[in-house]
């Protein structure tokens, strides 16, 4: 079903004060840096090797990346890995008993299709999965 890692992504409280670490002091590209309100979120991408770090910040106090910040504090929030048929690998999920956190896939600016698993399914990692095409 995967292919490989394609972001892990990190909550941060500034997204400024992050980048200064990740892009300067590590010398990682900043290759998008947007606001994706649906999800409650700013988001920054950095290229690392074959997959990419992603930076998230809240846009407010509500929202997943806010609960998560408040209840943990900074770090890991989750991990995408690349699929390359989306429906397959929620058929795949859920006849293994996994729980998804939508019924159907989100669509992103990009297009990308995508999934988050619930951590009580994937010992308390937040997944997500992106249909990846080959």
């Amino acid at each position: 079903m995967t292919t490989s890692i394609h972001h892990i992504a990190i909550a941060v409280h500034d997204m400024d004060e992050a980048l200064t670490f990740y892009r300067d002091a590590l010398g990682l590209e900043l290759t998008e840096r947007r606001e994706v309100p649906e999800e409650g979120v700013e988001i920054a991408f950095l290229p690392a090797g074959e997959g990419e770090i992603e930076l998230l910040q809240p846009l407010g106090e509500e929202g997943g990346v806010a609960s998560f910040l408040k209840k943990r504090g900074e770090g890991m929030h989750h991990i995408c890995l690349k699929v390359g048929d989306i429906e397959s690998a929620m058929k795949q999920l859920r006849e293994s008993g996994a729980r998804l956190l939508s019924k159907e896939p989100r669509v992103d600016v990009h297009g990308t299709r995508y999934i988050f698993v619930h951590p009580r399914s994937t010992h308390g990692v937040l997944l997500e999965l992106y249909e990846v095409a080959e």
